[in-house]
């Protein structure tokens, strides 16, 4: 199961990964906290969808990531709550961040027990989210990662109504500062139509090498992560193996996608050989 908190953050940084799995013929479960309905609107041709205007953004993404669960082969796809229960917040210290609804202000521990009530009725063996910095410090990433691990502890909870189910590894989504480097250097010889990027900060905080634990290469599943960025049209350009975001600042499409084990078992290795595959020790 994978905890996300808007369309089409599945597809970016975690698409091959369910791909692969889906594929593969694991049960897999996605589920996203909000609709997205602060999310910058690329192509000019879908301006009229921009933000605030009766959340008609909202609704033309839910449309977006069924079409992107589609090409990654996700069966079972859930908002948390239901559709619409939790809105998009918006960047860190905008004002629909204190908007009624908004996600990163919601009562974590309500948010978590909806989780722990998916949990217990899809008893995932493995679930993944963000790490304490939501990745690149998104509010709804930090609350996701938040409302993730306290879940966790719900969903095995004896005192709570239904079956309890203990979840046996957490994983936060990986992004290693030398893979950001790496690919700073080749987006610099070749960024297509897009901004080359500078420095880390330009694509996310990266993860210290240090940290990351596991490397999943779902190469194969390339074309399937592709696909499904495409269809969030709204969000993302993808230019042949490159795409950005609003800010225009070239990214590598990479099927290879890398985690950081929270909880569960695993084994010290030695710097540089990561575990690669989820359910490794399980």
């Amino acid at each position: 199961m994978m905890v996300h908190a808007h369309p089409d953050d599945e597809s970016i940084v975690t698409g091959a990964t369910l791909a692969k799995y889906a594929a593969e013929g694991a049960g897999v479960t996605l589920v996203t906290c909000t609709r997205g309905e602060e999310g910058e609107v690329i192509p000019a041709g879908l301006a009229h969808l921009a933000a605030d205007r009766d959340d008609t953004l909202g609704d033309h993404r839910v449309g977006e990531l069924d079409k992107a669960c589609v090409s990654l082969g996700v069966r079972d796809h859930r908002f948390l709550g239901g559709p619409g229960r939790y809105r998009d917040s918006g960047m860190e210290g905008v004002p629909s961040n204190g908007r009624a609804g908004a996600f990163a202000g919601a009562d974590a521990e309500e948010a978590a027990g909806l989780l722990a009530e998916v949990i217990r009725e899809v008893r995932p063996h493995v679930l993944v989210s963000y790490d304490e910095n939501g990745g690149y410090g998104h509010p709804d990433h930090v609350q996701a990662h938040r409302i993730t691990r306290r879940a966790c502890v719900k969903a095995a909870e004896r005192a709570v109504p239904g079956t309890p189910w203990q979840v046996r590894k957490l994983y936060a989504i990986a992004q290693p500062v030398s893979v950001i480097e790496a690919s700073i250097a080749r987006l610099g010889e070749e960024a297509g139509p897009f901004t080359p990027p500078r420095a880390v900060s330009d694509i996310a905080r990266g993860t210290p090498d240090e940290l990351v634990t596991t490397r999943i290469d779902a190469t194969a599943h390339w074309a399937s992560k592709a696909l499904a960025m495409r269809s969030h049209a709204t969000q993302i350009t993808v230019d042949g193996a490159r795409f950005a975001l609003s800010n225009d600042i070239a990214q590598e499409i990479d099927a290879v996608e890398y985690y950081t084990l929270l909880l569960g078992p695993g084994r010290r290795r030695p710097a540089g050989e990561f575990e690669t595959d989820l359910f490794e020790g399980l």
